[in-house]
C-alpha cells in the first residue's frame, strides 16, 4: 500500500493538500508538531474518504527528525510514493532582530529538512513505478526581500534545489515539482511577525490555502518542474526578472517597513 507523506500537515496549505489527496483516494502520512491536530485530521479524512491515514508528531527543527520519520515508516511498513516537503516558516524584520540560533532553526526547517528527506526517501521512491516529490517554495524565492532576508534566501534554495534534483531524476520514474505560492490565507504572517503594511498589501491578493493546494497537487501530477500560484504572482516574478534588482529590493523593503 502506497502513501503520500506530507510535512507541515496540521494546518494551512499542508492540511489542504492532505484533503485534496484524500479526495483522490490517496493514503496519507501526516507530519507536524501537534499530535492532537494530526489525529483529528487523520480521523476526519479516513471517515470521509475511506483512505488510510497515519500521523507522527515531531519537531522538524530538532536534529535527526528526518531520520526518525524514515524509521517510523519502516517500523510500520509504510511505502512512500509521494513526498511533500511543505513544512516551513519565516522570520520578519531586520536580520539582526533575531539570534543566530533562531535563523539556524528556520534554515533547518526550510532547507535542511527537505534535502535530508529527499536523500533518505529517494531509494524507496526509485523502487516505485511512478513517484513524486513536491517542494513548497515561495514567490519570495525569485528576489531578495529586505525584511524577509533569510526566509527569501531559504526559499530560493528550495527552488534551485528542486530544479537541479528534477533534472538529475528526469530519466527515472520520479518527478520533482516546486510550487511558489504568493500571499495565502494561513497563519504565516502572524508567526513571521510581518508588519501591518505588508499584511494589508497581501490581503488584496491572497489566495486561499485550498486554492493553492489544488494548484500544487495538479502541478505535481502533471510533472511540472515549477509553478507560481496566481496570475498576479506570475506577473510579479516576471517584473522581478525584468526590473533592476535595486528597484525591486527598494519596493520590497517598503512593504516590509525596512526603510
Amino acid at each position: 500500500m502506497q502513501y503520500a507523506l506530507i510535512t507541515g500537515a496540521s494546518k494551512g496549505i499542508g492540511k489542504e493538500m492532505a484533503e485534496e489527496l484524500a479526495a483522490r483516494k490517496v493514503n496519507l502520512l501526516l507530519i507536524a508538531r501537534s499530535e492532537a491536530l494530526l489525529q483529528e485530521i487523520a480521523g476526519d479524512l479516513q471517515n470521509r474518504y475511506g483512505i488510510k491515514a497515519a500521523c507522527l508528531a515531531i519537531d522538524l527543527a530538532v536534529e535527526g527528525a528526518p531520520a526518525r520519520i524514515l524509521e517510523w515508516t519502516r517500523e510500520n511498513g509504510y511505502t512512500v510514493n509521494i513526498l511533500i516537503n511543505n513544512a516551513g516558516y519565516g522570520l520578519s524584520g531586520s536580520f539582526e532582530r533575531y539570534s543566530a540560533s533562531e535563523h539556524s532553526a528556520m534554515m533547518r526547517v526550510n532547507m535542511h529538512v527537505p534535502v535530508e528527506l529527499c536523500a533518505l526517501f529517494l531509494p524507496q521512491l526509485k523502487q516505485q513505478t511512478k513517484a513524486y516529490i513536491l517542494n513548497i517554495a515561495s514567490s519570495a524565492a525569485y528576489q531578495a526581500v529586505p525584511g524577509l532576508t533569510v526566509y527569501a534566501a531559504s526559499k530560493a534554495f528550495v527552488l534551485s534545489f528542486s530544479r537541479g534534483l528534477g533534472y538529475e531524476l528526469r530519466k527515472t520514474g520520479i518527478s520533482v515539482t516546486a510550487i511558489s505560492p504568493g500571499g495565502t490565507d494561513t497563519d504565516f504572517a502572524s508567526r513571521a511577525q510581518v508588519g501591518v503594511k505588508a499584511i494589508k498589501a497581501g490581503e488584496k491578493l491572497n489566495m486561499t490555502a485550498s486554492e493553492v493546494a489544488k494548484i500544487a497537487v495538479d502541478a505535481m501530477y502533471a510533472g511540472k518542474t515549477e509553478s507560481i500560484t496566481g496570475f498576479v504572482n506570475k506577473l510579479g516574478a516576471f517584473f522581478v526578472w525584468l526590473l533592476p534588482k535595486k528597484l525591486v529590493e527598494h519596493t520590497a523593503a517598503g512593504i516590509y517597513e525596512m526603510h
